[in-house]
């Protein structure tokens, strides 16, 4: 199993809206950015998910930048594969692999809302960005074979296409969409897919649904789930902080949040929506699973709450179901990286369930 964490490349908070003491705001410096990333190399986490979209720094950009400063944790570099060509894509991930001695993994991600997409001039409906989608992986993972890689489609239309090198490793693939179209592409094409935080008889049979689909094209896909996590020594601790996220939210803002979630294009954020319905009294929708940060925020959310353990009994129980691969984050994500990598990686390690080594441990002087 496979524990990854998030970079907040597009700023950080103590809070889920960024509406409290302005102290509480860290914009994504270079050096705020270089301190999650190191922490996250030391404390074992596998990844980085770098996301993408026009609030957020690029995550090409800002990750290449923290390949010197850190040691053996890779990046999920999140892309929309619409806004640049599949060749160059191939390139960029190529030279990237290189550069970083094979420290980076690809994050596609066709869905987003219109209003997003029109500022890259992309104006296409849902599904034909899926369709291009599909064009597109196999424009790029063709690039990166050993013979140039020629391919005539309905949205592109490439001749020899390839790059310097092979990479080394060739890139894994994430992806995530819970619509028909993007399940179709999916199937087909990606290494690992995605979902977000839902309980786990919905996750069970999405799962269920997605290898019977890679199974028609000869295939077997690998799954992974994003959750946010605030996990501390006792659970009592763990949901007084869960209450002070809520204390944040006004009703005002849930109610501009909802009304944005009901006119969304996406399926999964419809799905997220849903969980509680802007209802501040449904949030915990399974035991240590609480949608509450779904009130405000669009994406991901759902949390794993609880006690250290109480949290890596969650995780084993979705691990359970097939997933293998865990992205989480937390508000702040310095210290929550910290919260969770000291309390309850030791814990997964300890069950056998990761063994990625955690951090090397010295005395500590008491100073007597």
């Amino acid at each position: 199993m496979k524990i990854h964490w998030f970079l907040p490349t597009g700023g950080d908070s103590r809070d889920v809206l960024p509406t409290g003491p302005v102290p509480h705001h860290r914009s994504p410096t270079p050096d705020y950015l270089a301190q999650v990333a190191r922490a996250a190399d030391r404390l074992g986490y596998e990844a980085l998910l770098t996301p993408c979209g026009t609030q957020c720094e690029d995550a090409w950009l800002a990750t290449a930048s923290l390949i010197p400063l850190t040691e053996r944790v890779k990046f999920l570099v999140a892309f929309r594969p619409g806004l640049l060509s599949p060749t160059l894509a191939a390139q960029m991930a190529s030279t990237y692999q290189r550069m970083s001695q094979g420290r980076l993994l690809i994050n596609i991600v066709t869905g987003a809302e219109a209003h997003e997409l029109a500022r890259f001039g992309d104006h296409l409906d849902k599904d034909t960005r899926y369709a291009r989608t599909g064009e597109f992986l196999r424009i790029m993972k063709g690039a990166w074979g050993a013979e140039p890689y020629t391919w005539a489609g309905e949205h592109y239309d490439v001749v020899e296409a390839t790059t310097r090198a092979v990479p080394d490793p060739v890139p894994e693939i994430y992806f995530g969409g819970a619509s028909p179209a993007a399940e179709a592409v999916a199937a087909e094409h990606v290494d690992v897919y995605l979902t977000w935080g839902e309980p786990p008889d919905a996750v069970a049979e999405r799962l269920d649904r997605m290898r019977a689909k890679a199974a028609e094209h000869g295939r077997t896909l690998r799954f992974g789930i994003r959750f946010h996590v605030i996990a501390r020594d006792t659970a009592d601790a763990a949901w007084a902080e869960a209450d002070r996220l809520l204390a944040g939210m006004s009703a005002e803002a849930i109610a501009a949040a909802q009304a944005d979630f009901a006119a969304t294009q996406s399926e999964g954020q419809r799905r997220m929506a849903e969980l509680h319905g802007g209802d501040p009294s449904r949030l915990e929708i399974h035991p240590n699973v609480w949608a509450g940060i779904g009130l405000v925020r669009g994406g991901a959310g759902t949390a794993i709450v609880g006690s250290f353990a109480d949290v890596a009994d969650r995780i084993a129980e979705y691990h359970a179901l097939g997933l293998d691969e865990f992205i989480l984050s937390g508000y702040p994500h310095l210290e929550e990286a910290y919260w969770f990598g000291e309390g309850v990686l030791p814990i997964l390690r300890e069950r056998g369930l990761v063994d990625v080594p955690g951090p090397a441990t010295d005395v500590i002087s008491t100073f007597r």
